[in-house]
């Protein structure tokens, strides 16, 4: 268990986020994002072993790099390097930035997927209200989750199938075989974290409802996980989440999560935003409690 490792990568993203005015430093996600856009130029076919190739080398080539930095046994070297897998400042602070933008369909656009050019005022609220609440999982929890269990190499075996996966992983013509090998492993670790996740929004926000009822709606999601975060956060928030929705032009007839108001509003962004507040308190009262057992017990 890296305990302390996970506590300080995740005040560190806490005081400095992705330390975007670092000169001479590549964040380590957009490195593994061009050797994912390197491999495809080169080595596309549509085939699952090639997708299997790409998964396999990613893996490998991070496996090993972690590895020779986590044989030199540099502490903060590692907290520093597990923080740029956590992105809880870099969300919230997207996410906020849709409750005063003066432009909140661009800012959306930069969040989501969906078509975004006919969105009502509630839509945009609730597409941030879906992505705040879903990348919870994939942006915080679940990459804690695998520094906690495996330090450096968990953390960054993690990113590097979430980035495959947000990627390649689509089921459309082009990526369906290529990337079906990321998007099955895309499931499997975030299955746990993702229902961790669903737990906390319940926690935190003292809704039983949320916490009895977050797999009822989220199991109608498409994905394995994804509903799951969504579902607990809209009965928690009493808001009513998911439903048409248009992607590329076509409308895919997603179910609603929760059993709220349809009309989501700001003020639901930013209740929404409250997780990360609550979560913080969260993570000081056990770093405290894991000082006091390390000095005193």
């Amino acid at each position: 268990m890296y305990l302390a490792l996970v506590f300080i990568a995740y005040f560190i993203d806490f005081l400095f986020g992705e330390f975007e005015n670092l000169k001479y430093f590549k964040h380590p996600i957009i490195i593994i994002g061009n050797y994912i856009k390197w491999f495809e130029k080169k080595f596309y076919k549509d085939s699952i072993f090639r997708g299997f190739l790409l998964t396999f080398s990613l893996l490998l080539i991070i496996f090993i790099i972690t590895s020779i930095i986590e044989l030199f046994d540099i502490f903060i070297l590692e907290a520093f390097l597990c923080s740029f897998a956590i992105s809880s400042k870099m969300l919230y602070d997207s996410v906020k930035k849709i409750i005063t933008s003066t432009n909140p369909r661009y800012d959306i656009s930069m969040l989501v997927s969906r078509d975004t050019t006919n969105l009502s005022n509630s839509d945009i609220n609730k597409a941030a209200v879906e992505t705040y609440a879903e990348n919870l999982s994939d942006g915080v929890i679940a990459p804690m989750f695998y520094i906690l269990l495996f330090g450096l190499v968990g953390a960054f075996i993690y990113k590097g199938v979430n980035t495959l996966d947000s990627m390649v992983g689509y089921r459309n013509k082009r990526y369906e075989k290529f990337g079906k090998v990321s998007a099955i492993l895309d499931d499997i670790l975030n299955y746990i974290p993702a229902r961790i996740t669903a737990i906390l929004i319940a926690l935190f926000f003292k809704s039983k409802k949320a916490f009895k009822e977050f797999t009822k709606y989220g199991k109608k999601h498409e994905s394995l996980n994804a509903g799951l975060p969504i579902s607990a956060m809209a009965l928690a928030l009493n808001i009513k989440l998911g439903g048409p929705t248009s992607y590329f032009g076509k409308i895919k007839d997603k179910p609603f999560f929760g059993e709220g108001k349809e009309n989501i509003e700001k003020t639901d962004i930013s209740k929404a935003l409250e997780f990360k507040s609550k979560f913080d308190l969260f993570m000081v009262s056990f770093f405290i409690i894991y000082l006091i057992s390390e000095f005193f017990l």
